[in-house]
């Protein structure tokens, strides 16, 4: 019988710090996860290095669920980021090992195609309005075919989402996390937020006309009284969603959004299971599906949470930031072309390090994504490449109020 011979977990950092869970069978046969925690790298490394990797020695390879529930329930300890982002890793090794021998891509495995592409949301952002517009004019002449949109608000420094403002024709090129040994700290005002963000989803629709799908991020940063107002104040600019509008780790608070507002919710990129939707999906209480294949437990358990979310015409908008690695991306992407409810796709693309380190099968054309034709995931990890990246401390930013109080939000 065909064994898991060796588990090496993988720290690189080009660019930004990624974990990569390396699984070889007794035929020699090498799949790759993903579990990197953006600021909390090295506690899932050692998570998979210390207590995970000397389960699977010995196990069957092919017995993905088995090994799921192996792992979830005999740590005694259930989810949080830490432990489904390293059962996450494994689930993908797994799936890529199957596809692997199988000799088709994973979402075939997965019941085929239901879309020839998954359609895929770029971040725009500028200082100022007139900035944030050549950021959309420059991501439109990329390809994509949905926009994020995010600015400065008038007298605060630098806001979280919004990057440096780029000349025309010039790459995005976002990284929020800084490379520092502690985070950074930025002050926020949230009453000021409210009054700047509708004038500028007037001036991008006056602008670019009421077919092309809008989004926004609030990250977290309003109670559920401010994300109606919020929410209300949007409705005449038909938002494809706006995100994080509360922190939802107190699901009924989005009864109160839900009850005062039209404009689609999508919610959930640090959620890790199941349950911390339970409420969110049977009130119907928001739109999309925000969790990362890579945090919630991989291909096997996000697959789960679909089928359940596609009972209540919930859809998917898996999060795909820079802190997902190439092969996070991938497992993403061959759920959302599988899938019947998909939405669409987080894409905020890799660096050229980073893509010097995984090499990838995944396209991006016309606004769409691709998991490619390579058996499994279509990824490989370059082991040379990586070590040239050592591991560097990088977090994302704090937010302060302006009477220097930490952002309870």
């Amino acid at each position: 019988m065909t064994t898991i011979d060796s588990a090496e977990v993988v720290v690189t950092s080009p660019g930004r710090n990624f974990v990569t869970l390396r699984l070889t069978t007794s035929d020699g046969v090498v799949g790759l996860g993903d579990a990197t925690l953006n600021g909390r790298e090295l506690a899932a490394a050692s998570y998979l290095r210390d207590h995970v990797a000397p389960l699977l020695i010995g196990r069957d390879p092919h017995a993905i669920e088995d090994t799921w529930q192996y792992l979830h329930r005999g740590a005694y300890w259930r989810r949080g980021p830490v432990t489904m982002a390293a059962i996450a890793a494994v689930d993908m090794a797994l799936w890529d090992i199957k596809g692997k021998v199988a000799g088709l891509p994973v979402y075939q495995l997965l019941g085929g195609r239901s879309r020839r592409g998954a359609l895929a949301y770029g971040h725009a952002s500028g200082t100022t309005v007139e900035a944030l517009v050549t950021s959309i004019y420059n991501h439109l002449d990329e390809g994509f075919r949905a926009i994020r949109v995010q600015t400065g608000v008038p007298g605060l420094g630098k806001v979280y989402g919004v990057g440096h403002d780029q000349a025309r024709g010039q790459k995005y090129d976002y990284e929020p996390a800084g490379r520092a040994a502690v985070p950074a700290v930025e002050t926020w005002d949230t009453a000021a937020y409210l009054r700047h963000v509708p004038g500028v989803f007037e001036a991008v629709r006056a602008e670019f006309g009421p077919e092309l799908p809008l989004l926004h991020d609030a990250h977290h940063r309003l109670t559920p009284n401010e994300a109606a107002r919020l929410g209300r104040s949007l409705e005449p600019y038909e938002l494809f969603w706006l995100e994080d509008c509360t922190p939802a780790e107190n699901q009924e608070a989005l009864r109160r959004v839900r009850s005062q507002t039209t404009t689609p919710l999508a919610i959930g990129e640090v959620f890790n299971s199941v349950q911390d939707y339970q409420t969110l999906i049977t009130e119907q209480l928001i739109d999309y599906v925000r969790s990362s294949v890579t945090h919630a437990g991989g291909i096997t358990a996000v697959r789960k949470l679909m089928d359940f979310a596609a009972i209540y015409q919930i859809r998917s908008g898996f999060h795909g930031p820079t802190d997902v690695s190439p092969v996070g991306m991938a497992a993403a992407l061959h759920l959302d072309v599988a899938i019947h409810n998909f939405g669409i796709q987080e894409y905020m693309p890799h660096n050229a390090e980073t893509l010097e380190v995984f090499r990838t099968g995944y396209s991006f054309i016309d606004g769409l994504l691709d998991p490619g034709e390579a058996p499994g995931l279509g990824v490989e990890l370059d082991l040379e490449a990586a070590g040239a990246f050592p591991y560097t401390p990088a977090y994302l930013p704090v937010n302060r109020l302006r009477d220097g109080t930490i952002h309870d939000w």
